[in-house]
C-alpha cells in the first residue's frame, strides 16, 4: 500500500492564496490596522506575547509578559513571542512597521491554509466540497479579521492543526515512516504554538491506530517515532523551563490566572478581565512579590476554593459557557436570557458545522470521526475556563468544511426534490 496521493491543485485554488493575502494586506493599510494602541505602554500591540517579545529584542531573554522586569516566563507558548521578538529586533519595538510585518505575516499563514483545507476537504468529501472550502476560507473576511486585526498565534495555530489533521487522514493508509516523522514533528510545533490543541492528540492518534488497524497497517514503531520526535522539539523549550525555574514546567505556567478569571465571585460564564495584572495593580504587584510559578499556583488556589464553595453556580456558569463558545461571547451580563443578537451568525456557523458532522457521521463519510473528534475534544479546556469568539478559530478550518459540506447536501436535496415535482 503506497501513500494516498493528494489531489492536484488546480489553477483556481491556488490563485486564491496570493488573492487572499493581497486583500488582507490591503486591508491592513486601507484600514490602518498598523496603528496600534499606544495606551498602557502599547500592550494591545501583543499583549503579553508583545511584552515577551520586547524584552526578547532587548536582550533580555524570555521574560518580563506585564513588563517591569519581573524576571525568567513561561507565561505564554514560546513560538509566537519568539516571531515577535525577531521582528521587533530588526524593524523595531512596537512600531508600525513591525505592526504591518506580524500583520502581513498572520495574513500570509492565513491565506496558506486554504491548500490543506482543500486537501482536507478533497479526501472527505470530494472536489466540488474541497473547491468550495478553499473559496470560503480565503475569500472571508471573518478569517480575514484574525489576522489583520490580532498580534498573537490566531493564524498559526489553524494552520498548524490543519497540517496535523491533513496528515492523520493520511496517515490512515500511509506506510513507511515519514508520516509519522510529520507527524510527531507538527504536533510538537503544534504544543509550542498553542498547547490548548493537546487536547486533540489523545483521540487523534486512537482514530489513526484504529484506521490504520482497519486497514491491515501497524502502528506501535510508527507511535514511538512521532512520540520521540514530539518530545524532540519540546525537549529544548522544556530543558530551558527547568534551567530558569528550577522544576519541571510543561510549555507554559499561567493556567492558574486564565482559570481564576473565569472562576471568581464576579463570574458569569465570561471573562473577569479586572483580575488581570495588567488591569489591576494589587494583582501586579502580587506577580512580582511571588513571581509566575507561586502566583499561579496561587491563583489557581483561589480559584478551586471559589468552586469549592459554589459547586452549583459552578456546573451553571460551566454551561454558560459551552453556550457561548459555540454562540459567541456577549457584552458582560448577568442574565443568560439577554444575550448579545449580534452572535446569531456566529452561533448559525456552529449549527451548521456540528450539524455537517453529524450528517458526515450518518454517511460514514472519510474522516468524519475524526472530524467529530476535534469538535468534541479541542474546546473542553474552555469550558471550564472561559471562552472567547478567538478561542474556535483554531478549528475554523474544520468546521468551514463541514458548514459547506452540510449547504451542499441542502442544495443536492433541494434539487432532487425539484425534480421529482417536475416528474410528477
Amino acid at each position: 500500500m503506497a501513500r494516498p496521493a493528494r489531489p492536484v491543485l488546480t489553477k483556481s485554488v491556488v490563485w486564491l492564496v496570493p488573492l487572499s493575502f493581497l486583500i488582507q494586506v490591503v486591508l491592513i493599510g486601507a484600514l490602518h490596522q498598523y496603528r496600534m494602541r499606544t495606551i498602557e505602554d502599547h500592550f494591545g500591540f501583543g499583549f503579553e506575547m508583545g511584552r515577551v517579545g520586547r524584552s526578547l529584542a532587548l536582550g533580555e531573554g524570555f521574560s518580563n509578559p506585564y513588563g517591569d522586569h519581573t524576571g525568567p516566563s513561561a507565561w505564554e507558548p514560546p513560538l509566537y513571542p519568539y516571531l515577535i521578538g525577531g521582528v521587533f529586533k530588526i524593524f523595531g519595538i512596537y512600531s508600525n512597521a513591525s505592526a504591518w510585518v506580524l500583520l502581513s505575516l498572520n495574513s500570509l499563514l492565513a491565506s496558506l491554509t486554504t491548500i490543506p483545507v482543500y486537501w482536507i476537504a478533497h479526501r472527505c468529501f470530494g472536489s466540488q466540497i474541497a473547491l468550495w472550502s478553499a473559496r470560503a476560507w480565503a475569500l472571508n473576511p471573518y478569517v480575514w479579521y484574525w489576522s489583520i486585526h490580532w498580534i498573537w498565534d490566531t493564524t498559526l495555530t489553524p494552520l498548524l492543526l490543519a497540517l496535523i489533521f491533513l496528515i492523520s487522514l493520511e496517515l490512515a493508509q500511509w506506510p513507511g515512516w515519514h508520516g509519522w516523522i510529520w507527524f510527531g514533528v507538527l504536533w510538537g510545533l503544534g504544543a509550542l504554538a498553542n498547547p490548548a490543541s493537546l487536547a486533540f492528540l489523545p483521540f487523534c492518534g486512537l482514530w489513526i491506530w484504529w484506521r490504520r488497524y482497519r486497514n491491515g497497517l501497524t502502528s506501535v514503531a510508527g507511535v514511538v517515532l512521532s512520540s520521540v520526535l514530539f518530545f524532540l522539539v519540546l525537549s529544548p523549550w522544556l530543558f530551558r523551563n527547568y534551567k530558569v525555574f528550577h522544576r519541571f514546567v510543561f510549555i507554559r505556567d499561567d493556567f492558574g490566572l486564565q482559570f481564576r478569571l473565569g472562576n471568581n465571585r464576579f463570574s458569569e460564564g465570561m471573562l473577569f478581565a479586572s483580575l488581570q495584572p495588567n488591569l489591576n495593580p494589587p494583582e501586579f504587584d502580587n506577580f512580582k512579590r511571588m513571581g509566575e510559578l507561586r502566583y499561579e499556583a496561587y491563583c489557581r488556589q483561589r480559584a478551586f476554593e471559589w468552586i469549592g464553595g459554589h459547586r452549583k453556580q459552578f456546573v451553571v456558569i460551566s454551561l454558560k459557557r459551552f453556550f457561548y463558545y459555540w454562540n459567541g461571547v456577549p457584552r458582560p451580563t448577568s442574565s443568560l436570557a439577554s444575550f448579545d443578537f449580534r452572535s446569531s451568525l456566529f452561533l448559525a456557523s456552529s449549527v451548521l458545522a456540528i450539524w455537517g458532522c453529524g450528517r458526515a457521521l450518518r454517511q460514514n463519510r472519510p474522516g468524519a470521526f475524526l472530524f467529530a473528534g476535534l469538535i468534541l475534544t479541542y474546546p473542553l479546556v474552555y469550558y471550564f475556563v472561559f471562552p472567547h469568539a478567538r478561542y474556535r478559530h483554531p478549528i475554523e478550518p474544520e468546521l468551514f468544511i463541514l458548514a459547506v459540506f452540510l449547504l451542499s447536501e441542502s442544495q443536492g436535496v433541494s434539487e432532487k426534490i425539484i425534480r421529482e415535482r417536475q416528474m410528477q
